[in-house]
């Protein structure tokens, strides 16, 4: 997904400019049409658990009429799962998987594109909607993907037992036998940091990046990348899923060192617990979460609304920070919360945003063999 214009997007718009306004501003009234305010109902959410999305909802509500069903999961394999279901049993309007899953979620007709008539792509940060980031929200000549909040998966680690200081992070911490039964890490993301890891050590037959391409080249690779991270498994202390998994791995089971989202990092240091979030020199995964309409949605003209909101600079400010991630909308980022700009300045210093590695489009064929892949991983 990476490309230079979408970088320098967010090197330029959005990451590190100075929060002057705090949550209060928030308040402000948003830019919403006569329609949507004219509007009543309800709409069918499916995102994300572990985070609290309680002023989103109410700021959206009120400029509305339209109340959120939310329909909270772990993951979004789960997400996809029950999508499928509901595609039978309907209750989904939209759902808000990563960027990199729009060839699975389309491919297998889950999906529909978004009426852009109904939708004000002016609002986003040209960055998001535009370039390589655009090009991949889109199948056919029609866009299916509507971006929310983008964020990354870097190194957690305690201050105190694991200090570490850019440019000496590196993702191979993960695998040293010093953290031995102090990591924890999501399976199929640390088997793509076992690929960096050995790609940039020249133990790779094709560059890392190749495996995603056919399945023969994925498993040529994943072979090697499996083999090394199960051998360096005594590091795992825990698998995490989501949110809340991966921080009860640093609050309660004793881990020192993980490679986790940044709004782990983030919540771990705003309760003051002594744990920092930082970029491998390697470059940090870089993630973009956002919209899907599903093909069944019952409630259209409600999901076109919130996707809306949430592009205002109001509505994409409360969504990042209800996240701890960084805004797509135009001027959100000016009223994010200090301390959320002041955590994702420290997270990148030096050249670390110029080394964002930003997750490749994941087809379903990719999908089902990472994740027998991870299955092997957490086995062993």
């Amino acid at each position: 997904m990476r490309d230079d214009d979408q970088h320098k997007g967010l090197n330029r718009r959005v990451l590190l400019k100075t929060a002057a306004v705090g949550l209060g501003a928030l308040s402000a009234p948003a830019l919403i049409s006569a329609k949507a305010r004219a509007s009543s109902g309800e709409v069918n959410f499916m995102g994300w658990s572990g985070y609290k999305f309680d002023d989103l909802f109410a700021a959206f509500t009120k400029q509305t009429g339209i109340k959120v069903n939310f329909l909270d999961q772990p993951d979004q394999d789960t997400m996809y799962a029950k999508c499928k279901v509901a595609l039978q049993t309907g209750g989904v309007d939209f759902v808000e998987p990563t960027l990199d899953r729009v060839p699975a979620w389309v491919s297998n007709g889950i999906v529909q594109p978004w009426d852009l008539t109904k939708i004000k792509l002016d609002n986003y940060d040209p960055a998001f909607v535009s370039g390589a980031a655009g090009a991949a929200a889109e199948v056919g000549g029609k866009r299916y993907y509507l971006p929310s909040v983008w964020g990354t998966e870097a190194l957690v680690h305690s201050t105190a037992d694991a200090p570490m200081d850019y440019p000496d992070t590196t993702l191979a911490s993960l695998f040293d036998p010093k953290f031995e039964g102090k990591v924890v890490v999501r399976g199929h993301s640390a088997l793509a940091a076992m690929g960096r890891v050995l790609d940039e050590q020249g133990k790779l037959p094709k560059p890392f990046l190749d495996s995603y391409k056919d399945e023969a080249t994925m498993k040529q690779i994943w072979d090697i990348v499996l083999a090394a991270a199960i051998k360096a498994k005594p590091n795992v202390a825990q698998f995490w899923n989501g949110e809340n998994d991966a921080q009860a791995a640093f609050r309660t089971n004793g881990c020192t060192l993980g490679l986790c989202w940044d709004s782990t990092g983030y919540n771990l240091g705003k309760d003051g617990l002594p744990f920092a979030y930082v970029s491998p020199k390697e470059g940090a995964f870089g993630w973009m979460q956002g919209y899907f309409l599903m093909k069944n949605a019952a409630n259209l003209e409600q999901a076109a609304e919130f996707a809306n909101f949430v592009s205002t600079a109001q509505g994409s400010a409360l969504n990042a920070t209800a996240f701890s991630a960084n805004p797509t909308g135009k001027g959100a980022a000016a009223l994010l919360d200090p301390k959320v700009a002041a955590f994702y300045k420290a997270a990148y210093p030096g050249d670390a945003l110029a080394k964002m590695w930003w997750w490749p489009a994941q087809d379903s064929w990719f999908l089902k063999l990472r994740g027998e892949y991870a299955d092997k991983y957490k086995a062993a």
